[in-house]
Formats: structure tokens, C-alpha cells, sequence
């Protein structure tokens, strides 16, 4: 068998890397991505998966950090002129692009789900010879979207793997899912999907990241360093007045924004874990002699679980609205996005750091778990669901050499990862009878 998977990921090589670079070109953020999932939708389904699309896998009342209407109207006329296929862009509009793509093999057994994310970041992307993708012309054609965390690469994979599992459906068993994801930048997309029992059905579920800093030919097979977190924007509304003949009639909102700004890095730390605050943008005014009527604050919290997480949030609202009593202000508070904490199944790491270990020789390196808390990922709804309703979940890393860091201008990948990410991928479909029932906790 490894023989010919290995033909068999050798001959769709050259197409991962035109997937990666035409979604990399016309690279769409969180919640706009009608022509990466109109692209995707159409692929699988000529491929003969069963598909879910839009409102059927996202809840519509769980999304978070949804641009306004009118955004994603012009972000949908945007799509077409770049190619976005018609017959699909009705499932998608509104900003519903999420799918999920089942392949039933027609035998008994378990269902594996893995889940790819689509979206890129609000983000402009460096014009130089030096950088790459412009060098080689697919730099992003869109204004402050640039694929520049890897889910160009990431969507590729995903439907490289579709590729392989149906050419090797004989030789599978049970259901396997292939979710993609928008929005995961912002934490917002996953929460929407979980909740609309997209993982509900399933007993294995793993995904998968590119980079975060772990070297080229080494897989990560259970990160662990994941910061539960929430993100929120706050407006603060006053009163504006002449700043000079009648200061005293305005309600100054620029003051509580600064107020609740140095109060927020004021929380105390939390002893049980690793605990952050950030205020990210600090909008406020429109003129010298004029008291500031309004205020926009951009701020987050993590944690290293979600109690923790949960202290530094209800901290930050404290403060938040005090500073608003203060200077006799009002402030919204909008959610923005969110993700947990969440650690991987210590079994079905085991069995997959095994399968590498044994089965992926371009791997040079094979680790069971990363357990330094750093970012945050959304996939943990994904991973706290399978495992609430008794499966067994991980996120995977593929480490590669990166041009820069992510969320960098001048990020780029060794686009050589996508292949042996969807051989592992593949191998762990095609090996998990070895695992066995006993193993489903």
C-alpha cells in the first residue's frame, strides 16, 4: 500500500501547489471566502462526496465577528469578478461558507473527521522581487487580505486528501468528514460550525496546522498550547462640546477608553496558569478642540484554561464599565470571537505518532506533544465536542521552513509540507482499523 500512496501523492504534487497559489492569489478573510469555497464545493463534488454546505454546517446566531451586510455584499460582487462559480455562491452568501464533505465508505466503523481552515488575514501583502509569491506572480490581488498564516496551504491539502481517500475508498471503512472552515483567524468560524453538530456524529477528529515555528520534517501530533481566549470590541459613546467655551457639557469618551486601557494591564495574574490581556487598537476623536464623543477599543484575553481565561475577561468587563461610569459614558461591548482551551487525547496521539513513525519516512522528526501555551485556535470547539460526547481528538502540526512569521507581510512556506501533510493524513484513514473500537473513549 505505501507504495502506491506514495504514487499516488506524487501525481497530485503539482496540483497542491496550484490550489495553494490560486487561493494564495485571491485570498479572501474571515467569512468572505465565496470564491475559495465555491471553488472547494465544486471540486468535491465532482469528486462524489456527499456535501453539506452553508446554513447547513453554521449556526447562524453563533458566528462571531460577522462584517455588516452591506461588506459582504460588496465582498460577494468582488468574488464573481474573480471567478467565484455562480451555480454555488447561493449556499454561501451572507457569509455561510463553511463545508463539510462526507465520504461514506459503505462499511461498518467509526467516523474521522479532519478539518482544514480557508480563510486568509486582514493583512497587506509585500510587493517585492524579494517575497516569493510576487517574485513568482500569485501575491494577493485583494487590498489587506494576504494568506500569511498558511490556510492557502491548508485548503489544498484538504482537497488533496479528498483526492487519495477516493481513490483508496475500497480499501477504507466507516465515514470520514472533511471540514472547511472559514473565519478561524479572530477565533470566530468553529464555534458556529461545533454548534451545528458538525463534529456531533464524529469519533476521531484531527487538525491541522503548517509552521508555528516547528522545523521542516517534523510532525507535532498533539499540540497542546493552545490559550483559551476572547476577543472583544469596545465603543465608548459621550457627548461632544466645544473644548474651550463649554468643556463641561461634554462626556468625554476618549478618557474612559485611555482609563480602561491602563486599567486592563492592571489585572493581576492569575497563579494557577498563564494568563494575557491586550488591547490591540485605541481609536478616539475627531479634533483638537473638540471633547471626543467616542472611542474604539480592540482588546482581548487569554488564558491558559478557560477559567482563567473567563477571570481575565470578567476582570477586563469591570473595568471596562467603570471607567465608563466615570466619565459618564456608555459602552457596547461586542463579542468578537472566542476559542477554549483543549488537550489533545493522549491515546490517539500515541497511534498516530506510531503510524509516522512507522509509515512517513519524509517525517525527521516525530513529537508527541507540544505543551508550551503561546497562541489560539478555534479548533478546540471542534476538539471539546468530539471528546464531550466520548471521541477522541488532537491537532497536528507540520513543521516547514517559513520566509517570515506568521501574520507577517513577507510570509511564505517550503510548499514541499503539503504532500507529506496529506500522505499522514491519508495513512491515519487508511490505518485507523488497526486502532480498534476499544480505543473509543
Amino acid at each position: 500500500m505505501e507504495i502506491c500512496l506514495n504514487n499516488a501523492v506524487e501525481n497530485i504534487t503539482g496540483q497542491l501547489q496550484i490550489w495553494r497559489r490560486d487561493f494564495h492569489k485571491y485570498a479572501e478573510a474571515g467569512w468572505f471566502e465565496f470564491r475559495t469555497a465555491t471553488l472547494v464545493a465544486d471540486e468535491l463534488n465532482r469528486l462524489g462526496y456527499q456535501l453539506q454546505l452553508g446554513k447547513e454546517v453554521i449556526d447562524a446566531d453563533s458566528r462571531m465577528g460577522l462584517p455588516s451586510a452591506a461588506q459582504l455584499a460588496v465582498q460577494e460582487k468582488r468574488a464573481i469578478t474573480q471567478g467565484a462559480l455562480i451555480e454555488w455562491l447561493p449556499h454561501f452568501s451572507g457569509g455561510f461558507t463553511g463545508i463539510v464533505a462526507t465520504l461514506d465508505t459503505g462499511k461498518t466503523g467509526p467516523t474521522l473527521a479532519f478539518r482544514v481552515d480557508m480563510d486568509a488575514l486582514d493583512l497587506n501583502e509585500e510587493l517585492t522581487n524579494q517575497h516569493r509569491p510576487h517574485a513568482e506572480g500569485f501575491s494577493s490581488c485583494n487590498s489587506q487580505m494576504m494568506h500569511a498564516c498558511g490556510h492557502d496551504g491548508h485548503t489544498a491539502i484538504g482537497l488533496g486528501l479528498a483526492h487519495i481517500l477516493k481513490q483508496y475508498q475500497s480499501q477504507l471503512t466507516g465515514r470520514i468528514k472533511i471540514i472547511f472552515q472559514p473565519a478561524e483567524e479572530g477565533t470566530r468560524g468553529a464555534k458556529s460550525m461545533a454548534k451545528a453538530g458538525v463534529v456531533d456524529d464524529v469519533d476521531f477528529f484531527v487538525a491541522i496546522h503548517i509552521g508555528t515555528g516547528v522545523p521542516k520534517g517534523e510532525l507535532v501530533c498533539g499540540s497542546n498550547s493552545f490559550l483559551a481566549t476572547t476577543k472583544f470590541d469596545v465603543t465608548y459613546h459621550g457627548k461632544a462640546s466645544h473644548s474651550g467655551a463649554k468643556p463641561e457639557e461634554g462626556k468625554n469618551a476618549l478618557i474612559a477608553a485611555a482609563q480602561a486601557t491602563l486599567g486592563l494591564y492592571g489585572i493581576p495574574r492569575h497563579s494557577e496558569g498563564s494568563s494575557r490581556v491586550n488591547v490591540g487598537v485605541l481609536n478616539a476623536g475627531i479634533g483638537r478642540n473638540v471633547i471626543p464623543d467616542h472611542a474604539l477599543m480592540k482588546v482581548e484575553t487569554r488564558g491558559e484554561t478557560n477559567e482563567i481565561n473567563e477571570f481575565m475577561y470578567q476582570q477586563a468587563i469591570n473595568i471596562i464599565e467603570g471607567a465608563a461610569k466615570m466619565q459618564d459614558v456608555k459602552a457596547d461591548i461586542k463579542l468578537m470571537g472566542a476559542a477554549q482551551s483543549s488537550h489533545a487525547s493522549p491515546q490517539w496521539v500515541d497511534f498516530i505518532a506510531r503510524l509516522a513513525q512507522n509509515k512517513i519516512p519524509e517525517l525527521t522528526s516525530v513529537v508527541k506533544n507540544r505543551p508550551e501555551a503561546a497562541g489560539s485556535e478555534d479548533a478546540t470547539y471542534f476538539m471539546e465536542r468530539t471528546k464531550t460526547l466520548g471521541g477522541q481528538a488532537t491537532y497536528m502540526i507540520f513543521g516547514t521552513e517559513l520566509s517570515a512569521g506568521h501574520h507577517n507581510e513577507r510570509f511564505d512556506f517550503d510548499e514541499n509540507v503539503m504532500p507529506v501533510a496529506v500522505k499522514t493524513l491519508a495513512t491515519i484513514a487508511l490505518s485507523l482499523p488497526e486502532y480498534g473500537a476499544d480505543h473509543h473513549e
